[in-house]
C-alpha cells in the first residue's frame, strides 16, 4: 500500500508530493481513514475560530496512530515549540515508537 505525506497549512502552499489540508478537521479526518502516513507536516496556527495544529497532535498521541515522520513547521513560536516538545516527551516516555523521526522547522510565512 502506497504511504501518503500530508501537509496541514491554511496559508502556505504544501509540497507537491504532500495532500494538503487547511483544517486541523481535515487533517484528522485523513489519519481516521488509516491510510499509512509516511510524513506529516504540521502548522499551528489555521486562523480564526478553527481548531489548531495542537488538537491534532493530540489525535496522535490519543490513537497512537504515528506517521514516520512529524515535522512541526509553524512560523508560531512558543505554540510550534510546544507542539514538538509534547511530542519529543512522548517519544522519550516511550508513548511514541522509537522509529518516528520528530523535527521542529519552522517556516516563514510569505504572502503573495
Amino acid at each position: 500500500m502506497e504511504r501518503r505525506n500530508i501537509f496541514l497549512d491554511d496559508v502556505r502552499p504544501g509540497p507537491d508530493d504532500h495532500i494538503l489540508v487547511k483544517t486541523a478537521e481535515e487533517c484528522i479526518l485523513l489519519l481516521k481513514d488509516e491510510e499509512p502516513v509516511s510524513h506529516l507536516s504540521l502548522d499551528h496556527d489555521l486562523g480564526s475560530k478553527r481548531k489548531n495544529g495542537f488538537e491534532v497532535v493530540l489525535y496522535l498521541l490519543e490513537t497512537q496512530q504515528f506517521p514516520d515522520r512529524i515535522t512541526i513547521h509553524s512560523a508560531n513560536a512558543s505554540a510550534g515549540k510546544k507542539m514538538y516538545n509534547h511530542l519529543v516527551e512522548g517519544k522519550r516516555s516511550g508513548f511514541i515508537p522509537e522509529r518516528v523521526k520528530v523535527t521542529h522547522r519552522p517556516l516563514p510565512l510569505t504572502f503573495s
